[in-house]
């Protein structure tokens, strides 16, 4: 589908109607591999806010943390934890000139810095920053978790804009497709966004690993930057959010899912746009058409979720924790209607681990009963990190990286109860792993209370690209009632350590438990099955796939002798219940001769009628070579360099 196409499709709300100039520019949706190429460049095509920003010194020969000091960091609080160089905590009563300068010092190191070692965490106590004369208005680069203080999202309220925009790589090639691995939770925002031009309103341009969470917008919300064309986007992730002062446009976003939210409306879909107990989402319109728009796939309710953990100040000015309880069959927030439900932890129960200390040391403070704490850096372990203890929370701050020595399990969870894992990437190293986390041992299913399950948010994968790894897999659930919610599992098609034997890697998820529930599961470029469904009465709303773009032949890449290529999403034979909803594989090969997948999926015919819902496939690029022959088992067309972007779809399987 042309830009030009999906965008006339829009419904432009008043304040941006300028920016229409933008449906004229043609071009296909393609994927970040086509603009990726060579060392990125910070861009200059976004609008300046005020302050000044400090330069930031180059990490140290010497640095094990990977965190350059930025400025000199706020004062302290009383009480306030000691949570490292990496992290700033802003109150109302700093000058605001401070919070400017600081955060904009972190932004102009790490809007570009797509694989550097820096990690920030931007934190703001309760109370209100900036006016409606004096805005606060700042970016948000990579690694860095920008989150309120309060108990509720309406405790810390910013007047101004939090904004990702394109990254722009020459004339005419601003895109968002890199933009991963940042976060913005737990604030309000009134949108206020003078003199911006363009840009006026909260932009939010992503892709993959860049969450939004908690988050109450009081104003217009655009998710893809239409200010510079050609303003592709492959993003992303939306959950316990509301949505005040107008439609979400959505625009070039190829695929997106909203979770538990309120949307006051939305403006387009393109490949697949999933909503799933969200009050204004559009109605049901699968696949995209006249009488409806979408493509949407939409759930009235949610099964079964359990929101993120966060930190929070109360009242007398002490660090707590709060840990969401599981909510089932739900719609919207958990606290349009009052508090959240769940508990809070003092911060005096947890370990507040550095990038410099050992998984050794680490393992101690868990073992002792404590929770842990993961400040920003990279975290190299000679050891696993081992959860043992049901209802502890492991939690991090500015997206800590964990990297195995040796080719151990960077973090291994115990078959236990109500175990939280939130906020963090998962590295491969130059040994291979056999996975990077574990959760439950062996391949017994080990049960759980499912009243209390242990959860995965915002926990993300990389083999290779940020540095060279391998692992055969990522992420491996043995235990019953897991709930993944945002999880990306990533084999890098560009950066450092890439290539077809470089940074191997068989199959991203593995699901041996039963009854786990996935939100939000993308998966891309592993060279095998990219995941593997084995459990029992599993349901996932929301998958996003690429398929390896670099297999050298067809002989390289067979799942069976005559079966050609992997299929991205495979349900085991022996599972009798599964369901899914809105799922995508897309494929793109770029080495010049016509390599083909059989199948997108492959689930056993037995399953019971109409077990998968919207389901779709699609070839990526006219400049690749080869595609997808059919969509489920052999049901539906084939997706290939004959039909370029051009959704192949099937409504429901078996």
């Amino acid at each position: 589908m042309s830009l030009h196409t999906f965008l006339s499709r829009w419904h432009w709300q008043p304040d941006i109607c300028r920016t229409q100039r933008v449906c004229s520019s043609g071009g296909r949706l393609r994927r970040r591999s086509i603009f990726a190429v060579g060392a990125l460049v910070a861009f200059a095509c976004v609008m300046v806010t005020s302050g000044v920003a400090t330069a930031l010194a180059a990490p140290s020969a010497s640095s094990t943390s990977g965190i350059t000091p930025v400025l000199a960091a706020p004062s302290a609080s009383p009480g306030q934890p000691n949570f490292g160089p990496g992290v700033y905590i802003f109150n109302p009563s700093m000058p605001q000139s401070e919070i400017q300068a600081t955060v904009n010092a972190v932004a102009n190191q790490q809007v570009s810095n797509q694989f550097g070692t820096q990690r920030y965490a931007l934190l703001f106590e309760p109370g209100t920053y900036g006016s409606s004369t004096a805005p606060l208005n700042f970016q948000v680069g990579y690694y860095t978790t920008v989150a309120g203080l309060g108990l509720s999202p309406n405790d810390v309220v910013i007047n101004g804009s939090v904004y990702v925009h394109n990254q722009c790589f020459g004339a005419n090639n601003c895109t968002a497709l890199d933009n991963f691995w940042r976060s913005l939770s737990n604030l309000t925002i009134n949108v206020t966004t003078p003199n911006f031009g363009c840009y006026n309103g909260e932009f939010w341009a992503v892709s993959q690993a860049a969450p939004m969470r908690r988050v109450h917008i009081n104003g217009s919300v655009t998710l893809m930057d239409y200010c510079t064309p050609p303003s592709y986007g492959s993003g992303g992730f939306i959950a316990d959010s509301k949505f005040d002062g107008g439609t979400v446009v959505n625009g070039s976003q190829q695929q997106w899912l909203v979770r538990n939210s309120e949307l006051d409306g939305w403006t387009n879909g393109v490949w697949n746009q999933t909503f799933s107990g969200v009050i204004g989402a559009p109605a049901q319109c699968f696949p995209a058409q006249a009488s409806c728009g979408g493509p949407y796939t939409t759930l009235a309710t949610s099964p079964v979720t359990r929101e993120a953990p966060y930190l929070y100040v109360d009242s007398d000015g002490h660090y707590n924790v709060f840990a969401p309880s599981v909510q089932r069959n739900t719609v919207g927030t958990t606290w349009a209607s009052g508090s959240t439900p769940g508990s809070s932890i003092s911060i005096n129960r947890f370990f507040i681990a550095q990038p410099t200390d050992s998984a050794e040391t680490i393992n101690d403070a868990l073992g002792s009963g404590r929770n842990l704490i993961l400040t920003p850096g990279i975290y190299h372990l000679d050891q696993s990190i081992k959860v043992t203890r049901p209802d502890t929370v492991v939690l991090g701050l500015g997206f800590p990286t964990l990297i195995p020595e040796n080719g151990i399990v960077s973090m291994t969870v115990a078959s236990a109860k109500g175990i939280l894992i939130s906020g963090m990437i998962f590295d491969a190293g130059t040994t291979n792993s056999p996975a990077l986390l574990q959760v439950g041992s062996g391949h017994a299913r080990s049960d759980q209370d499912a009243s209390d399950p242990t959860t995965l948010q915002d926990v993300f994968f990389r083999i290779g690209g940020a540095e060279p790894g391998s692992a055969t897999s990522s992420l491996v659930v043995n235990s019953n009632n897991v709930i993944l919610d945002d999880i990306w599992a990533w084999r890098a098609d560009h950066g450092s350590g890439v290539g077809w034997n470089s940074n191997t890697a068989d199959t991203g998820v593995i699901v041996n438990g039963d009854n786990v529930t996935a939100y939000g599961l993308a998966v891309e470029h592993y060279q095998k099955n990219e995941v593997i469904w084995n459990g029992n009465g599993g349901t996932d709303i929301f998958f996003q796939n690429e398929m390896p773009y670099d297999p050298p032949s067809q002989a390289a890449w067979m799942e069976a002798p005559g079966v050609d290529g992997w299929a991205a999403f495979k349900v085991a034979s022996t599972v009798t219940s599964f369901s899914g909803y809105g799922m995508g594989s897309y494929s793109f090969f770029n080495q010049g001769v016509n390599i083909y997948a059989a199948h997108a999926f492959e689930i056993p015919a037995t399953l019971p009628a109409s077990s998968l819902h919207d389901l779709f496939t699609i070839f990526l690029s006219t400049t690749g070579s080869g595609g997808i022959l059919h969509v489920v088992n052999d049901t539906g067309g084939s997706s290939t360099s004959a039909n370029p972007d051009v959704p192949v779809t099937v409504v429901s399987n078996p």
